[in-house]
């Protein structure tokens, strides 16, 4: 029995490695990530999808997370904000298109093409995400069944 554990145990360290070795995040996305967040702390890479590495880190004691492409590209950033900090127009817009609905999430996208409001909403049982312009406009609105309602 000990020997089988030992023998497991070996087999993880070395899958373990051998995926870490995999996942080397390329010195052309790093030396990227750097030049724009050079206040960066705690930065923890994943490799999102095979065209994508995202960075999670912490930034004026915040948590936010980056996106680059393979080539070292920014694509987006993302960080949660307290519902105070909703921009005025933002805000407007939330409150007359969806006053029934709670605000579970908000963030805060942006990326090339500018900024973007993004939230997840709640109202009964449909959950939805929302995503606003600076200037109030809604640029996209997703409903989804609530997870709960799928286990009845």
């Amino acid at each position: 029995m000990k020997k089988t554990v030992i023998l497991m145990l070996g087999t993880v360290m070395v899958l373990t490695q051998a995926c870490a070795q995999n996942t080397a995040v390329p010195t052309k996305i790093t030396s990227s990530f750097s030049k724009k967040f050079p206040t960066a702390k705690k930065v923890k890479w994943d490799k999102e999808n095979e065209t994508e590495w995202e960075a999670e880190f912490k930034m004026n004691g915040e948590a936010y997370s980056a996106n680059y492409s393979n080539e070292g590209i920014w694509k987006e950033t993302e960080h949660e904000i307290e519902k105070s900090a909703i921009p005025a127009a933002v805000k407007k817009t939330l409150d007359t298109e969806f006053a029934r609905y709670d605000i579970e999430e908000a963030e805060v996208s942006e990326t090339p093409e500018g900024t973007v409001y993004e939230f997840a909403l709640e109202k009964d049982e449909m959950d939805m995400e929302v995503a606003i312009s600076p200037d109030g406009k809604v640029l996209k609105k997703e409903m989804k069944k609530n997870d709960e309602e799928d286990k009845d």
